[in-house]
């Protein structure tokens, strides 16, 4: 029986004629060679053999025999018929030197080959087998093979261990910015494969935290400064660099130095220059890169797709671009991977499309395709952002039943669906649920029950979540302190928001835009327009804070509500100025401060200037645009609770005005009188029902109920968009004719609802 035998490379040295139990012997005795019959042999440069005869070998002793060999020196430490269960070779060098064979096994047989393989041990702890193949060497210690994978900083799935060398240049490099101090410090290391490993080792543990800056400083002081020759592992990291900062022409131009310098370029190059095309939103130019591709004789692989799909979805308004690479890509049978999906179905579940987040997902499993954890997370989130906690919790379960174990993301992805379908308790529930389960909760997690508590209206429970973050000392960031600051601004406590902005500068939490916004925001609502304006005053300046769209926004919309329209086009001018583009919140809340006063045909005028600019309109715009156009008929009297009446003899019909159904929103349920019921002036005598709250139906006149509109039953939506026809409620026979002249005319009351809507 011939049989191979599996060598492996120890990381460090044996000890030269001593026996010595070394812990990944242990590890490699326990995980893999329980299971094998298998000889391993050390060879050293002195020619001495190391052989660890411990208790060890002795406890599984299915190999005894000798070895015979060419080398006089081994001869010296073996003995037939001693009980071996491994022996470590390294027959990467002096082959010509060194055969062996076996004569003797328990089962019998004999070596006839080996193959050259290796162990790690990965960033979890466990043991992985590599081929030495992929990590060949050139001159001044260039890796070869695939090397550095994108998306995962790790070199053939070994994570970078930092030497204490390493660990110096990484802390030095993360507190230098001067590329010239920088090269000083480098230029001292000696050019050689200790050095190369290092270099690479720092920049890719500065990628897995994100250190964009640092990282050109090492590779661009490596690439062009250095002794080292140029390789490709380190222009993709470079070129993911380049891309992260938006400097697309830089790695476009370090890529023509790649050919240049005879390098030849990855799967991973393309997919890290086409990422960088993305994210400076250049699609056309990510699209050439596939095109280069073809003339190199290379297909794109799922590597690159997914690295345009990722580029497009990090930019807002690139969704159905995204879309169409993801199918372009089944279209070209390049079968998605885990993360394809995993990036699809995140797409999806920002767009609050959380069936088609499913739809993926069912078709991940049925194409073979095993979803992993952070596929569940995403599916949980997408479920999360529309609030359907029942479907998050699904997921959740069907998580654990994959054999799965929930991590502190999944948990507060689960805790979002809670907080966002409005139960701050349930959100409360799986929080304790996390801690029960030995699972830390984290930063986001308090941010999350902050958040929860606030949207209920439980501002002092957010605040005591808040106070307890900062007790096990999470130092609260500016998301913290902001999901703290929305709980009182919904509660419209001034004080305690001013009180909130103040600490966070005590603190060394600078207040940024978006504060300064949500107190503009507060202000605003409240009426408070001099302390609105000093904010806007502040923010003019030149300091940290400065005006975004999103501010103008806030006081176009506070300004128009209250009926400054002067004021109004003069903060419109200015954004034009400021070189700012006006968004579709801009132009609508511009419109909407005419559409109060009825001003039908300026909002017209304001919605061509808007089409023309290229702003497209959505469904505020339109809702705005209908108010504009809300009739109030002459012909009509009008109660000041929105009823309006339609005298015909001795008979009246009630119904609620356009102004009351446009407040309202969609109308569900109309609560009808009796027949034969007596109404009175003033008194309630019905409900209408809307999406968004209910609201009682007075008797303008009083009398005698004698018909009700029986259709409002089963079509209460006419109510919305028939309110003075089809949508009319009652009909009474008057007992008090001289009611009537106490209602308002048309006049009066289109002027009424201008006051109304502008305390408001």
């Amino acid at each position: 029986m011939k049989m191979k035998v599996k060598t492996f490379t120890s990381p460090e040295p044996l000890l030269n004629g001593y026996s010595h139990p070394c812990d990944l012997l242990s590890i490699l005795h326990e995980q893999q060679l329980k299971k094998e019959k298998s000889v391993t042999i050390q060879y050293r440069r002195e020619q001495y053999i190391s052989i660890y005869t411990t208790a060890l070998f002795q406890s599984s002793p299915h190999l005894s025999g000798h070895v015979r060999t060419h080398s006089h020196s081994l001869s010296r430490w073996l003995v037939a018929g001693n009980a071996l269960n491994c022996l470590f070779i390294d027959t990467s060098s002096f082959q010509r030197y060194l055969r062996f064979g076996v004569t003797h096994f328990n089962g019998g047989g004999v070596v006839k080959s080996c193959r050259k393989e290796g162990f790690v041990i990965d960033e979890r702890g466990k043991l992985k087998r590599f081929n030495k193949k992929k990590l060949s060497r050139r001159r001044c210690g260039s890796l070869r093979g695939r090397g550095w994978k994108y998306g995962s900083g790790f070199v053939d799935g070994i994570f970078p261990v930092l030497s204490p060398i390493a660990q110096k240049i990484l802390s030095f490099i993360q507190r230098e910015t001067d590329p010239e101090k920088v090269a000083d410090v480098l230029g001292t290391l000696p050019s050689t494969h200790a050095s190369w490993d290092d270099l690479i080792n720092v920049a890719v543990q500065l990628r897995l935290n994100k250190k964009w800056d640092p990282i050109v400083l090492v590779c661009e002081w490596i690439l062009r400064r250095s002794s080292f020759q140029p390789d490709v592992i380190c222009f993709n990291l470079l070129i993911d660099a380049y891309g992260q900062k938006l400097r697309y022409k830089e790695a476009e131009l370090l890529y023509v130095q790649l050919l240049e310098s005879r390098c030849v370029p990855t799967e991973d190059t393309y997919a890290l220059l086409v990422k960088a095309y993305c994210l400076a939103g250049l699609i056309e130019k990510a699209e050439a890169v596939l095109i280069e591709m073809q003339k190199h004789h290379v297909t794109p692989s799922a590597t690159v797709y997914n690295a345009y799909i990722e580029g497009l979805t990090k930019r807002k308004g690139n969704t159905e671009e995204a879309i169409d690479v993801f199918q372009r890509m089944k279209r070209e049978r390049c079968k998605p991977t885990t993360e394809t999906y995993n990036l699809m179905i995140n797409l999806y579940g920002k767009a609050s499309k959380s069936y088609m987040s499913w739809k993926l997902f069912c078709e991940m499993r049925s194409h073979q395709c095993k979803p992993n954890i952070c596929t569940y997370t995403a599916l949980v989130n997408a479920f999360a952002r529309e609030g359907l906690c029942q479907k998050a919790e699904e997921v959740f379960e069907q998580l654990q039943e994959d054999g799965l174990e929930p991590d502190v993301y999944v948990y507060n992805a689960l805790m979002e669906a809670y907080s966002r379908a409005g139960y701050p308790y349930g959100a409360a529930e799986i929080f304790s649920l996390m801690q029960h389960m030995g699972c830390e909760p984290d930063r986001a997690s308090y941010n999350i029950m902050v958040d929860a508590y606030g949207r209920a209206g439980l501002h002092s429970d957010a605040e005591a979540v808040f106070e307890q973050m900062k007790k096990l000392g999470i130092s609260p960031t500016m998301k913290s302190h902001m999901l703290l600051l929305s709980a009182y601004s919904r509660a419209r406590d001034v004080t305690k928001c001013e009180a909130i902005v103040k600490e966070m500068s005590e603190n060394g939490v600078e207040p940024d835009t978006f504060v300064l916004n949500s107190m503009l925001n507060l202000y605003g609502r409240l009426g408070q327009f001099t302390k609105m304006e000093k904010i806007l005053a502040e923010m003019m300046q030149n300091g940290p804070c400065k005006a975004d769209i999103s501010t103008y926004n806030i006081l176009i919309n506070v300004y128009g509500k209250a009926g400054y329209l002067e004021r109004v086009e003069e903060l419109f001018d200015e954004v034009k100025e400021r070189k700012l583009r006006p968004d579709v919140v801009t132009w609508t809340s511009r419109m909407g401060g005419y559409s109060r006063k009825k001003l039908y045909v300026k909002c017209v005028e304001i919605f061509e200037e808007m089409i023309d600019s290229g702003c497209v309109p959505d469904g505020g715009t339109a809702k705005v645009l209908l108010k504009a156009c809300a009739m109030v008929l002459k012909d009509l009297k009008y109660a000041d609770s929105h009823e309006w009446v339609k005298i015909d003899g001795n008979k009246a019909t009630f119904g609620i005005t356009d102004h009351a159904q446009d407040h309202l929103g969609d109308v569900v349920y109309v609560e009808l009188p009796d027949l034969g019921r007596s109404v009175s002036q003033g008194e309630s005598f019905g409900a209408v029902e809307s999406v968004k709250a209910t609201s009682d139906i007075n008797s303008p006149v009083s009398g005698k109920v004698v018909e009700v509109n029986e259709v409002l039953t089963e079509s209460p939506g006419l109510v919305n968009t028939s309110p003075y026809e089809e949508g009319w409620i009652i009909k009474v026979e008057l007992s008090d004719a001289g009611e009537v002249e106490k209602l308002m005319d048309s006049d009066k009351y289109s002027k009424f609802c201008e006051e109304e809507d502008a305390k408001h």
